[in-house]
């Protein structure tokens, strides 16, 4: 977006008296807001332990931003201006609002329909407990290329590996874990997927997504090989705790559900949604619709048992339940207590607590971004990256404190990438080992933050906390350590033709002279038009 065409914030802060302007913030004004956030975020983990997400979270990161803000007043920035910087990093989510919703009212849906309890009864009739987690982890990042969504794979094979995990008496953190592997390999290694195109255009230089993805298989594939080998050696030594059988368990799904292949139709269509590149809201809600009608043909019984009242009529029946899945969720009254227990979940209200700490992650964000701390503190990272090895490790670092501070994985893919562009540039190195610095961190990272829109989104759908899971998100946690090893070793770190960047330095590892590098005004805008 060009300076000409941003009415924003800036306008309204230039409409002062003349000469005055917004000051540049200094070290301390950009960390008082970090310090703040940090030590409310401790204080309500303290107090409310696991609940803390429930609320107590969402309050400490709004009073953060409440705090940031006046210290950006402080520094000559207008109450309007930051308020609307807030509105405008808030609704930069609003995409990813409306896919939870959709999410929610698909697994209520789902359940409603069998569509998840007959992927959890083949599943565990196919999957043994030895090379479950393995399976998991590989299924997911199949159909994770295939949809180019890590959110989609994790909402939707991910509810019912989590639940088979449950049935054959496996660690669900474990499972949720091998989902998250799966899924966010399979949405780097896809040009489907709205990162992986996203980044590459942010680093420029001409780089194709093909080129992109290539490079990124360097790390991402030892990644999930590494991890694949460790879920099989869990798997080898796991000792499942299940109450029943397998065999029970099939027993009892298949007394409270019609287990058909007919059931499977609600994936089938999301699968020819996506690969027809339909949005993602409406490939999910019309999905979701879909299993709401089709659930009154095939499970009946367990349909007048959710609505549970005789008296109204089997098309009133049908549309009520419908509604009330995808609103509040599915509830199943089998009486068989394990299988009520696992599949009543979904609906739309599910997701309101996670909706609110995606809003106050990025309100808090859009605040640091529009006063400038987020550069503030970034620029002297920059400065000090002196060889190709630190730079690289810069670049991760600097993602991953910005999935932690600002709570949103675009603005640590966006910030780094405009950021570190030039410096990459300047000394010879590739546009594709920015890009991968940037995804292995910034993208890859985000779910292991309990406050960041992906992290919530995970943990909501799954079912499991953040913390629980985190140990176990082996890919995400080694693909960041890859590429900073990769940086100082000099693995797979092209470089430049040599009369291409002028004034470009040899990219081996050793000291430069720095130059200071600026983030634009335009970064915020810039997100929201690609996002």
């Amino acid at each position: 977006m060009s300076e000409a065409a941003r009415p924003d914030a800036d306008a309204e802060e230039r409409a002062g008296p003349p000469g005055e302007g917004p000051r540049p913030p200094t070290m301390l004004d950009a960390v008082l807001p970090i310090v703040v956030l940090i030590a409310l975020l401790a204080l309500t983990i303290v107090l409310f332990g696991i609940d803390a997400t429930n609320g107590p979270l969402q309050v400490a990161l709004l009073l953060s931003a409440a705090f940031a803000a006046l210290i950006a007043f402080k520094n000559g920035h207008t109450a309007a201006a930051v308020a609307d910087a807030t509105v405008g990093g808030v609704s930069s989510a609003m995409g990813a609002i409306f896919i939870l919703l959709a999410v929610g009212a698909l697994i209520g849906t789902w359940n409603m329909a069998g569509t998840i309890p007959t992927v959890v009864h083949y599943g565990i009739g196919w999957l043994s407990p030895t090379w479950f987690y393995f399976a998991s982890a590989l299924i997911c990042a199949l159909v994770g290329m295939i949809t180019g969504s890590s959110w989609t794979t994790a909402g939707t094979l991910g509810v019912a590996f989590v639940g088979m995990a449950n049935i054959l008496g496996l660690s669900e953190a474990i499972a949720a874990g091998a989902v998250i592997c799966g899924a966010y390999f399979g949405d780097k290694m896809t040009p489907l997927s709205e990162t992986t195109i996203l980044v590459p255009k942010l680093v420029g230089g001409g780089l194709t997504v093909g080129t992109h993805i290539r490079n990124m298989f360097w790390t991402a594939g030892p990644a999930l090989g590494i991890s694949l080998v460790i879920f099989l050696l869990i798997g080898i030594n796991a000792e499942p705790s299940g109450a029943v059988s397998t065999d029970a368990a099939q027993d009892a799904l298949e007394s409270a559900f019609n287990i058909s292949w007919v059931n499977l139709l609600p994936l089938v269509l999301l699968l020819v949604f996506t690969i027809r590149k339909v949005p993602p809201f409406l490939a999910i809600l019309g999905s979701a619709l879909f299993a709401g009608i089709l659930a009154p043909f095939t499970q009946w019984d367990a349909v007048k048992a959710f609505v549970n009242e005789p008296d109204l009529g089997a098309i009133a029946t049908g549309i009520k339940a419908i509604f009330a899945a995808m609103a509040t969720g599915f509830v199943s009254n089998t009486g068989v207590e394990a299988v009520d227990e696992l599949f009543s979940r979904g609906g739309m209200a599910s997701f309101l607590t996670t909706i609110w700490l995606v809003l106050g992650a990025l309100a808090f964000a859009a605040v640091m971004e529009h006063a400038g701390f987020l550069a503030r503190l970034l620029e002297p990272v920059v400065r000090r990256a002196r060889t190709r090895g630190r730079l690289i490790l810069a670049v991760n670092a600097s993602g991953i404190g910005l999935n932690v501070v600002a709570g949103d994985q675009y603005v640590a893919d966006v910030l780094p990438a405009r950021m570190f562009r030039e410096e990459f540039e300047r000394r010879g190195l590739a546009p594709q080992v920015l890009s991968r610095a940037v995804e292995d961190s910034g993208t890859v990272t985000s779910v292991l933050v309990p406050w960041n829109t992906c992290g919530a989104y995970i943990s909501g759908v799954l079912g499991v906390s953040t913390a629980a899971y985190f140990p176990f998100a082996f890919f995400n946690i080694l693909s960041p350590i890859l590429d900073v090893l990769y940086g100082f070793i000099g693995f797979k770190v092209p470089t430049l033709p040599s009369d291409e960047p002028p004034g470009a330095g040899p990219a081996g590892d050793k000291p430069e002279q720095q130059t200071g590098t600026t983030i634009g005004s335009g970064d915020s805008d810039e997100r929201r038009d690609h996002v």
